[in-house]
């Protein structure tokens, strides 16, 4: 089994690459020496070897998430000391109860109101953040994969920690799309791709374009 706090699943440059995003961010945001780190990393058995696991690659989904939608660094830890300190959650990023109504952020609570992070004052949510929706969630409220949403939904790609050690896979197959890149690069047709994976050619193309 994958534990999704202690099993390294990514190198930094390849989470950030799956993420869409700077590798020198990512990295800043894994050497973070705070005792409470909004990204949390595992230190690898080898220099190069992969220290993010899979509660990292959420949590770092969620900040540049948060970041892009014009969030300040203050705000977004205020919200993770807000959510550690009412549910003594350690990964406030990976935890569902994290959301933005556009305008502040929010930290919902036991009472499934929603409290502003600087005033605290109740607020009425209008609707989940967009990008809650590409993140699935077990009983517990953890993490359990992730969408990446640069592929089209009739070609979703996951990041599951059940299939592929981490590397992005096809949602209905979990065929790993670095499968359907490498064959594609050697020169084979898409046509061809597609028939050896079984998969119908506009899918292929979707995802290749993406991936490649």
């Amino acid at each position: 089994m994958t534990d999704i706090y202690t099993t390294p699943l990514l190198t930094a440059r390849e989470a950030a690459r799956y993420l869409r995003m700077p590798e020198s961010t990512l990295d800043s945001w894994l050497a973070n020496d705070s005792r409470q780190p909004l990204v949390h990393a595992l230190h690898p058995e080898r220099r190069g070897w992969p220290r993010v696991p899979f509660v990292g690659i959420i949590e770092a989904y969620v900040l540049r998430t948060l970041r892009e939608l014009g969030f300040s660094m203050p705000d977004i830890r205020r919200a993770a000391d807000l959510v550690r300190s009412e549910f003594d959650d350690p990964y406030a990023l990976a935890s569902e109860r994290v959301a933005t109504d556009g305008v502040g952020l929010f930290v919902q609570v036991a009472d499934e109101s929603l409290v502003h992070t600087r005033d605290r004052q109740i607020a009425f949510p209008e609707v989940i953040s967009e990008y809650l929706t590409y993140i699935s969630w077990d009983t517990t409220g953890s993490p359990e994969r992730l969408r990446l949403p640069q592929f089209p939904s009739q070609a979703e790609v996951i990041i599951d920690p059940r299939f592929g050690w981490g590397a992005p896979v096809l949602a209905k197959s979990k065929v790993p799309v670095e499968a359907l890149v490498s064959l594609w690069r050697t020169g084979e047709s898409i046509s061809v791709v597609a028939e050896e994976y079984d998969l119908p050619a506009d899918v292929v193309e979707d995802v290749l374009r993406q991936a490649a």
